[in-house]
């Protein structure tokens, strides 16, 4: 019987101690930016890939995570293109969008990650408020955060004012993992 309960215990902690698997199909980054005074574009963004180690002991607890801008979708394919040059993602250098979290703090009811985003080689510390919830075995992450295109030089030469593109774009991670 001990050794029973000395096995179950080492397979949980390994269990807690192992990253989780990330459901591609269902992790993504919703976005909204504004453009032209009156118009919004928005878009996703797929191709969630990376490690994500979550359990009740947040010092545990971290993200590394990136995304493919090449899978941007806009619901127009000649901005999607043009998303994808070198005024914007240039998805020919630049493969990855990544976030490396440096901690995870309970937040109220919520969390807070503080880590490294990283676009087109530049990385800044960001602080991303998020979400936990279960549904169907598995575990849906959801954070949200502002984004200001000039801090990572995205089309920082093309579009150097905001009147044709806003200077802040609002974004929605969703991480879905399976438990």
């Amino acid at each position: 019987m001990r050794k029973l309960i000395i096995i179950s215990a080492f397979a949980l902690l390994g269990y807690f101690g192992q990253a989780q698997q990330i459901v591609q199909s269902e992790s993504k980054v919703n976005f909204e930016i504004g453009g032209i005074g009156w118009s919004a574009v928005e878009g996703t963004i797929n191709g969630m890939k990376g490690t994500v180690q979550w359990t009740e002991n947040l010092v545990k607890s971290s993200f590394n995570v990136c995304i493919n801008p090449a899978t941007i979708f806009t619901d127009n394919e000649e901005r999607d293109e043009h998303l994808k040059n070198e005024d914007f993602f240039n998805v020919s250098k630049y493969a990855e969008i990544c976030f490396v979290s440096r901690s995870i703090v309970k937040d109220g009811a919520n969390y807070k990650a503080i880590g490294s985003l990283t676009i087109l080689g530049v990385s800044k510390e960001v602080s991303i408020p998020f979400s936990l919830s279960q549904k169907e075995n598995k575990t849906i992450l959801t954070g949200t955060l502002e984004i200001n295109r000039f801090d990572f030089g995205l089309a920082a030469e093309s579009y150097t004012t905001s009147i044709m593109v806003d200077d802040k774009a609002e974004v929605e991670i969703i991480c879905v993992l399976k438990n």
